[in-house]
């Protein structure tokens, strides 16, 4: 994985842009609007402090605030991910996901969404990622950390009727056995348990879900997911898929 940023090429623009109404005449070169929320993602860079050589930062947040509140984000999002699947020649819709959460310290200050995870330590929130076999990220869903896995994890579904049809397994630890399987099932998904063995002792890598661990590792080269900054999960849940875009254009070799 790359871990300094770099500005979208050609070719990359190309594969967003579609998505974007780049006919319409604007003020803002939207290019660089993109690029200026990919230097945010991976340096952490807060608003007001966005280089002068990019928009300013109104007018980026304008426009982070717009693509996420229509879906273009998670448009971007599944095109990128099917032109990766494609290079790795695989079916362009997984059938086969891997589900896991993540709890992460909130900033100071914000007190939406916010709780505490006993078994964590953490008094944040937590995130909920559908990822397939390669570990890309389909699906994220952010709330309270004191919210259970299972129940909370449920709302992940919701957004996968773009690719049900495809879909045919979830893979997931024993917090999901419950509410989680019983909507997947009604879905018709079928739901897995993926768990090390009772009499395994120490770290024991699970085969096909040791891959969302590792995408949740891939966050810690993006330093504005680090730590949650944001007012609302859904900006939590629209940084997420930005990393992903990024690593997804940096896979796909465009």
């Amino acid at each position: 994985m790359t871990k300094q940023f770099k500005e979208l090429t050609d070719s990359q623009w190309a594969a967003i842009s579609p998505y974007l109404n780049v006919q319409r005449k604007r003020r803002h070169d939207l290019r660089q609007i993109m690029n200026a929320l990919l230097y945010m993602v991976r340096t952490g860079c807060q608003w007001r402090n966005l280089p002068p050589n990019y928009p300013p930062h109104r007018a980026v947040n304008y426009y982070f605030e717009q693509w996420k509140r229509y879906g273009i984000l998670l448009k971007i999002n599944d095109k990128l991910n099917m032109l990766d699947r494609i290079r790795s020649e695989r079916p362009i819709l997984p059938s086969l996901l891997c589900v896991d959460s993540q709890s992460v310290k909130l900033t100071p200050m914000i007190f939406e969404d916010r709780g505490i995870d006993n078994n964590k330590k953490i008094n944040g929130r937590k995130r909920q990622i559908l990822v397939d076999t390669e570990g890309r990220l389909w699906r994220a869903h952010v709330h309270a950390a004191n919210l259970h896995d299972g129940p909370a994890g449920s709302d992940l579904l919701k957004d996968t009727k773009s690719f049900d049809k495809h879909l045919k397994k979830i893979l997931g630890d024993d917090a999901y056995k419950g509410v989680f399987a019983q909507k997947s099932k009604e879905r018709g998904i079928i739901f897995e348990r993926a768990s090390r063995p009772e009499s395994a002792k120490g770290f024991v890598p699970i085969a096909k879900r040791w891959v969302v661990e590792r995408t949740i590792a891939w966050t810690n080269f993006f330093r504005r997911i680090v730590k949650d900054y944001e007012n609302t999960t859904q900006s939590s849940v629209a940084w997420l898929l930005f990393a992903n875009i990024t690593i997804m254009l940096q896979r796909t070799n465009l």
